[in-house]
């Protein structure tokens, strides 16, 4: 048997450790080094943890490799040694972790000049990080020794692994005693206040960029690890420390200095949208309508926060007038001048997460400084820009949507003497958008019947008008909805009143695109199944099931529906409990020629199959071959 026969081959690095000289550089040739270290082979752990070996492979992964060598080898050795030290081997572990002179040839590589080499940082920072995950004690304490830790963190911000490795310091240290001395370590040495200087116009790029997600990071990671520890005893500092209103004004007052940068606008503004989450987002541009200062929020919106970005509102506003200088922009359709860009983007963005919160300030200043007029504008004259279209949607339908609005201290109010949203009477009366939307429409309509191309801002002008429609029949403000449209001109409101009937309806009824007809398709396939054929009625429950799962139409609903059934991952003494609501209406009765198809398969039967003699011998082989003998009528049929 093939048992029998040893056909294991040994590997090629056991035959190479047997040699007294085998160098390093050679185990590192072979392709299986890797494999076999993950494997634990003992003489291979042996001999990496030899003092000699353990410098050499930290001194292949911070020290730049020769510039003469081949492009395609320079960085062999150092890519091994990275994949060697973070095999997760215990013994390597430890050894790398306790021995003061490694450690301190590893950090060293931080004492280089900015920039460092990403590749190399790559390296060192994933050999930091998998010793501070499995030595969390030991690489803690030394890098609170080293009082220039914070400091190079911060010089080489810039490098995108060395950001990685000031967040990994957050995320790798699960027990909540030695995560909670980092975070108060990192607070001591101001590390917020640090970052928040970066985001200033006179840096560069890539550190305005990495300090701004630092930022951005440190407040989702403070945020989850709250709700995972709710009965934790100390607030997150580095949090703390980022809601402060002068850390924020701090962080305002950099990007309105002087001119105007737009890395430095839109880095600042991706913080402050950071901090107005109240819950994980899902993707961009999903439109999720729930009332503004809702209930379900996962997280809490800071005072101070609010309170600084209101102070600054007026800024704001002036960057959508004018923007950071752009160059003109050709596109297929005409020329942009100026494009709207991506300042002013994130700016509508900002406004967006404001008008979520639903604060009354707030949303006061936005009235006196006619905001939403200014983008309502904006979404008209950049006819193909889908991002601003969909923000400025997002905006509408918040104020459609909102409740009475609360205060700084958390309480209700009414805005006037009667109560109502003065933001919603800002966007009818003020901003006059039925009436823009009328004009936009009825523009649209005349361009297309000269030939012309539909506007792009046609489908979410739809969702608008829908969205308005919405609120006058259903939403929380339908009363005062219903009031505004009244107090409409009468030629307007007529307008209105009609093109909610014709327009708006019939473009609707397109919309609602059937994802099969009615009529008999044909299909491709040689497989087709006839109804008709198989004997099922074609009104039966189970067609009609099939067609109202084919008819329905695309909603949001759908697709949550759509993918995995949570039922089929059930447990299997679930499984009785789930309900079948129209299997019973199915009729399975067959409507077919019974005594025809039983005459032919007797036929079929006395043709082709010869029976088994009983009587026979016992010694006869049944299952022996024999000729089988076909009668000139099958054979004609066949």
């Amino acid at each position: 048997m093939f048992w029998k026969f040893d056909l294991h081959s040994s590997s090629h690095i056991d035959t190479l450790l047997e040699r007294e000289d085998v160098t390093l550089k050679e185990l590192m040739d072979e392709e299986d080094v890797l494999q076999e270290c993950k494997a634990q082979n003992r003489k291979l752990i042996e001999f990496l943890l030899k003092s000699e070996c353990l410098e050499d492979l930290v001194s292949f992964i911070i020290e730049e490799p020769p510039q003469d060598m081949d492009e395609k080898i320079r960085y062999k050795y150092p890519n091994i040694s990275c994949e060697l030290l973070t095999s997760d081997v215990s013994q390597i572990n430890d050894r790398l972790g306790e021995e003061e002179s490694l450690l301190m040839k590893l950090y060293s590589f931080l004492l280089n000049e900015s920039p460092l080499n990403p590749l190399l940082a790559s390296f060192f920072s994933k050999v930091l990080s998998i010793l501070i995950s499995r030595k969390p004690e030991q690489i803690v304490d030394f890098l609170k020794r080293k009082h220039d830790f914070v400091d190079l963190i911060i010089k080489h911000i810039g490098t995108s692994a060395i950001m990685d490795l000031l967040l990994r310091l957050l995320t790798c240290i699960e027990p909540p005693q030695p995560r909670q001395e980092v975070l108060n370590w990192l607070n001591e040495e101001r590390i917020i206040q640090r970052l928040v200087e970066i985001v200033h116009p006179s840096q560069d790029e890539d550190r305005l960029s990495n300090a701004s997600q630092s930022l951005c990071e440190i407040i989702r990671l403070s945020r989850d690890q709250m709700l995972q520890v709710q009965n934790s005893s100390e607030p997150d500092p580095l949090l703390a420390s980022l809601e402060k209103q002068e850390i924020i004004e701090q962080l305002l007052s950099n990007i309105f200095h002087k001119e105007k940068n737009e890395s430095a606008i839109v880095s600042a503004i991706q913080i402050l949208l950071t901090l107005l989450e109240t819950r994980r987002q899902t993707f961009e541009g999903h439109i999720e309508i729930c009332p503004p200062g809702m209930s379900n929020s996962t997280y809490s919106v800071n005072k101070s926060v609010l309170e600084a970005i209101k102070a600054r509102l007026s800024s704001f506003h002036e960057l959508l007038l004018e923007p950071p200088k752009k160059s003109v922009m050709k596109t297929t359709w005409g020329v942009l001048d100026p494009p709207v860009g991506n300042t002013r983007l994130n700016v509508i963005r900002l406004i967006s997460s404001l008008l979520q919160t639903n604060t009354s300030s707030v949303n006061q200043e936005l009235i006196e400084l006619n905001s939403i007029g200014v983008i309502l504008d904006m979404f008209f004259k950049y006819t193909w820009n889908n991002f601003l279209h969909t923000q400025v949607e997002i905006c509408i339908a918040l104020i459609l949507a909102s409740p009475l609005e609360s205060t700084e201290n958390g309480t209700i109010t009414d805005q006037d003497s009667t109560g109502d949203n003065l933001l919603l009477k800002h966007l009818f009366l003020k901003c006059q958008l039925i009436e823009r939307i009328l004009e936009a429409w009825e523009m649209n309509e005349k361009k297309q019947a000269e030939g012309g191309r539909r506007h792009g801002y046609m489908g979410h002008l739809t969702r608008i008008a829908n969205c308005i429609v919405h609120s006058t029949d259903k939403g929380p403000n339908s009363t005062l909805v219903q009031q505004l449209i009244k107090e409409l001109p009468e030629e307007v409101r007529e307008r209105w009143e009609t093109f909610c009937t014709s327009s708006l309806g019939e473009t609707n009824k397109r919309n609602t695109v059937d994802l099969v007809t009615t009529c008999h398709i044909h299909s491709s396939s040689d497989d087709e199944i006839d109804f008709k054929e198989t004997g099922f009625s074609q009104d039966s429950s189970l067609q009609q099931a099939f067609s109202d799962y084919q008819m329905q139409q695309m909603t949001s609903n759908f697709i949550d529906q759509f993918g995995f059934n949570d039922e089929k991952f059930a447990d299997q003494d679930d499984i009785g409990n789930v309900s079948f609501d129209r299997v019973s209406d199915i009729n399975f009765t067959l409507n077919t020629n019974e005594s025809g198809n039983i005459a032919l398969f007797e036929a079929c039967c006395k043709e082709r199959i010869q029976q088994f003699d009983d009587g026979g011998s016992d010694e006869e082989d049944i299952w022996e071959e024999k000729h089988i003998a076909f009668t000139p009528e099958s054979q004609r049929r066949s």
